[in-house]
């Protein structure tokens, strides 16, 4: 029998966190710096959030913890910290100082002393982040984050998916089925190859089907195969990740405008930046946030007849790094739902609570949660030659069967990644992510081809691949 589910309705707030592997890519401006930025500004600070044993929903995906538990990479953590972000610290405070820009030393004081605690927060959980924050993760990924419906073989993503499941069986406290499809991309074929891994829950964005603020948004679909499939709420996303949600109030910390030295010591304003001032219109968005939520989930049970099950999805990095504030709003929300009696759930729990119904119009579109919601971000124009590459390694890769190298797969692994024609079609990172990827495809030839033996940067990408896959039938 079904526990009750609160008269209203519940929230399910779930955090994705993801980076491409970077590490020993690269440094600055594009590289392994994106990772030690990440750490220092958000996953170390979410622990404090998590130490309070939130209702909340955290996903992992597996080629971020490849990363974080690569020898070395906490010795070169601290040492970013230590030999970069202190001495730079230092000498724009220095520079501000010389030039009368004394309304600037405060806020790079402030920010100095966030990088020496996060080392002694680093340091404090012996370096093992992974697994600080798997005992409070529930949902896996593919293995490097790739766009499923792109891929060219069915085996192919039965090695990305079954890859990923069994590094969630090795690292999280538990793992119940529930799996972020890379870019929310669904499309209804890889339903059985989902479910024959193990897979029982993915989230999907449906907005352009059911249209945006429609009561469909807030009910678990019935997908092929016993895949459950939840719809994201946008209507509630967008209240934080739009050009016009919270992050983009003019009292929060400006993230593009920078010191010499790339620090942030102005608002969006434009205004020297205030920790008091942003901190109070942080939890002001926290009780907006719950207060509009409460009044999504009232309005769909007026027209519906039912509590409905609003998912807010964001990524993690957004919360501490790309919005400073974000912790703060996250913590504030907890608080706040609590004042004004918002049921937060963690999404497993919550879907055991709300039957999932049959999709209202058969056969579901192929969809993804980029801007247009269909593929055209990872398999348009401008990154066409990007999906041919991968798709045809992946052939060549699969065509090998069981005599493919093992150098080869985790080479295809990383040529998949989504976030490579994210890149490009966004017009970031310069040319590092067409690097990246012609980098990739030219190693796994070689790998197949075996030629030569020079070490893989690859030093701890999906050290236990789910090899199987390729044999399966």
């Amino acid at each position: 029998m079904r526990s009750p589910v609160d008269s209203r309705g519940e929230l399910a707030l779930v955090l994705h966190t993801h980076m491409p592997y970077v590490e020993g890519f690269g440094t600055w401006p594009f590289g392994e710096e994106w990772l030690w930025e990440a750490m220092a500004t958000c996953y170390l600070p979410l622990l404090d959030v998590l130490a309070r044993d939130p209702p909340l929903t955290l996903s992992l995906t597996p080629v971020l913890c490849d990363q974080l538990e690569a020898r070395g990479v906490g010795e070169r953590f601290l040492e970013f910290l230590d030999g970069v972000r202190a001495p730079t610290h230092a000498r724009d405070i220095a520079g501000c100082r010389a030039t009368g820009a004394l309304e600037l030393v405060r806020e790079l004081e402030l920010s100095a002393a966030d990088y020496r605690r996060a080392g002694e927060r680093f340091a404090a959980i012996g370096g093992d982040l992974v697994g600080v924050l798997a005992r409070h993760a529930s949902w896996t990924s593919a293995a490097t984050h790739p766009v499923l419906p792109l891929l060219a073989t069915d085996a192919g993503v039965r090695l990305q998916v079954g890859t990923g499941v069994v590094a969630a069986r090795t690292r999280l406290a538990s793992w119940n089925g529930g799996f972020w499809l890379p870019e929310c991309a669904h499309a209804t074929w890889l339903h059985p190859l989902l479910a024959d891994t193990g897979v029982r829950s993915v989230c999907v964005d449906l907005t352009d089907a059911h249209g945006l603020g429609a009561p469909a948004a807030l009910r678990p679909l019935r997908g092929k195969a016993g895949i459950r499939l939840v719809p994201l709420d946008r209507q509630t996303i967008e209240l934080v990740w739009s050009d016009r949600g919270y992050p983009s109030h003019g009292a929060y910390r400006d993230y593009h405008h920078h010191t010499v030295h790339h620090h942030r010591p102005w608002a969006n304003d434009g205004t020297p930046y205030d920790r008091d001032r942003a901190g109070s219109l942080a939890r002001r968005h926290a009780a907006d946030f719950v207060g509009r939520t409460i009044e999504r989930l009232d309005r769909a049970r007026t027209r519906t007849g039912a509590p409905g099950l609003c998912v807010c999805a964001l990524d993690t990095e957004l919360l501490g790094h790309w919005w400073f504030e974000g912790l703060e709003w996250l913590s504030g929300v907890l608080d706040e739902s609590v004042r004004q009696g918002l049921a937060l759930a963690r999404l497993d729990d919550a879907l055991e609570r709300h039957e999932a119904v049959e999709p209202p119009d058969g056969e579901l579109p192929v969809t993804t949660w980029g801007t247009p919601r269909t593929l055209e971000t990872w398999d348009g124009p401008a990154v066409a030659d990007l999906v041919w590459q991968a798709r045809a390694g992946e052939l060549r890769a699969v065509a090998a069967g069981e005599r493919t190298p093992e150098r080869a797969l985790r080479e295809l692994l990383a040529l998949q990644s989504s976030d490579w024609a994210f890149m490009v079609s966004r017009r970031l990172a310069g040319d590092y992510p067409r690097d990246r990827a012609v980098g990739h495809a030219r190693t796994l030839d070689s790998a197949l081809r075996s030629v030569g033996c020079l070490p893989s940067a690859l030093r701890n990408l999906a050290p236990v691949l789910d090899t199987a896959a390729l044999t399966s039938p």
